[in-house]
């Protein structure tokens, strides 16, 4: 390792020590801090903020992809990293380097004092004054958590909002309702800027239409303004103006039809600002669109080695329990192969509800705990819960190694899919060797 990595690492372990809370919902901390750096959120380019609780990082990805075809720099702001921190700051299309994290860090934890702050919002902080620094077209902004109390929140009017499929996740702190969650989620919506939405239940549109109404903003809701449909060719993209058939989408997936459709009704409605945006680069961006440990399928590696060479390695990072559905509809047209499952989740999910969904499509189940991840359900617990949903071969083991080398003599001719978790697909991801890209 370098030794701006191994700085840029220090920084990192020590910002974790400053809130003795893991998630405590707040604006003013942040706000406090960003005061003391200048408000480094005052100087960002124009912004593309996006909420939701499924497909926030393919839709990020896509806009991406979508505005480097057209010709523009885009940065983008994600989380959780899969594997090196640098993932989450994207400058102008290109991970943020080592150096430039580590001079970063260094000023804004300077600022901070130690203070009490937690870690994504002292690490927004640090993105926010990366992204003031250097030049760009647009900010693709990915929300942490909710959306009206999400560090992120703290930014001017954006140019557009988004908000992908709202479903139950983390009901601790956002509600244990569709219709509290989609509260907290449009809570991004100011006044006045439009708000693009994917698929979502009558409840959550509700909620969106209600708190758009309220602050005299527009929405562009799938299914009332625009649709986005499989065809043939690909994607069929329907809305007042006309008709648009593009490619399929580079992601895998049926659900990634609703993610690209999204995409393509926020390049539509920027198309106002970013003139170069065409149906030709629209069609290259979402083309050529990568975004691991979204059904991504592992090649090459240690882990590939396990398994027969007549077998297929998929990895996806879903854990919530819509993930699970859009999943299931994936495994719905994998009726080919026997499918094998090696899961591993954090107790903060619903391991039930995502479960439960994939039941009906799985050979057999190994559970796994997530490493070095205090949260971790236990491998025997989850297995168990497995067998309570209906899995007959469901058995805890005490790795994915493990999982794989326990379903290799079954696993002939099959498919064997990872998931359960973004932090077990960054784990699978560093133990394959396999770095993600920009």
């Amino acid at each position: 390792m370098t030794e701006p990595a191994e700085r840029c690492l220090d920084v990192l372990k020590r910002l974790q020590t400053l809130h003795p809370k893991v998630i405590d919902l707040s604006l003013g901390r942040m706000q406090t801090l960003l005061d003391k750096l200048g408000n480094p959120e005052q100087s960002l380019p124009p912004v593309v903020h996006v909420a939701g609780t499924n497909g926030k990082g393919s839709l990020v990805a896509y806009l991406k992809s979508i505005f480097q075809a057209s010709g523009y720099k885009p940065h983008a702001y994600i989380s959780p990293h899969l594997v090196r921190f640098n993932e989450r700051i994207n400058l102008a299309g290109n991970t943020i380097s080592d150096d430039a994290l580590n001079a970063v860090l260094e000023r804004v934890e300077a600022a901070n004092d130690g203070a009490p702050i937690t870690f994504f919002e002292i690490t927004t902080a640090v993105a926010f004054v990366a992204f003031s620094q250097y030049p760009a077209d647009v900010l693709l902004l990915e929300v942490g958590l909710g959306g009206r109390l999400d560090a992120t929140n703290v930014i001017p009017p954006p140019l557009l909002a988004a908000i992908t499929p709202i479903s139950l996740d983390h009901q601790y702190y956002l509600g244990d309702t569709l219709e509290a969650i989609a509260g907290e989620k449009a809570g991004i919506i100011k006044e006045g800027v439009t708000v693009v939405s994917g698929p979502q239940s009558p409840e959550a549109l509700s909620v969106i239409d209600l708190r758009a109404a309220s602050v005299g903003a527009s929405v562009l809701a799938n299914g009332r303004t625009w649709t986005a449909t499989a065809c043939p060719e690909g994607l069929r993209y329907q809305d007042d103006i006309g008709t648009l058939i593009l490619p399929k989408p580079g992601l895998f997936g049926a659900h990634q039809i609703d993610n690209a459709g999204t995409a393509v009704a926020c390049a539509l409605q920027l198309r106002k600002r970013f003139q170069k945006i065409t149906a030709v680069s629209l069609a290259e961006g979402l083309r050529r669109v990568t975004h691991p440990a979204r059904m991504q399928r592992l090649i090459t590696g240690p882990l590939v080695d396990v398994l027969p060479d007549t077998c297929e390695l998929w990895l996806d990072g879903g854990h919530n329990p819509g993930a699970g559905e859009a999943i299931a509809a994936v495994l719905r047209e994998w009726r080919d192969r026997p499918l094998f499952l090696v899961v591993g989740m954090l107790d903060s999910k619903d391991p039930r509800g995502f479960l439960a969904p994939l039941q009906p499509f799985a050979k057999a189940i190994r559970t796994v705990i997530i490493p070095e991840e205090a949260n971790s359900i236990p491998a025997d617990r989850l297995a168990a819960i497995a067998q309570d949903v209906g899995f007959a071969n469901a058995a805890s083991v005490d790795s994915v190694f493990e999982g794989l080398r326990d379903v290799a003599d079954q696993a002939m001719g099959a498919r064997v899919l990872i998931c359960g978790s973004l932090y077990l697909a960054g784990r699978v991801l560093t133990e394959n060797h396999c770095p993600p890209t920009d």
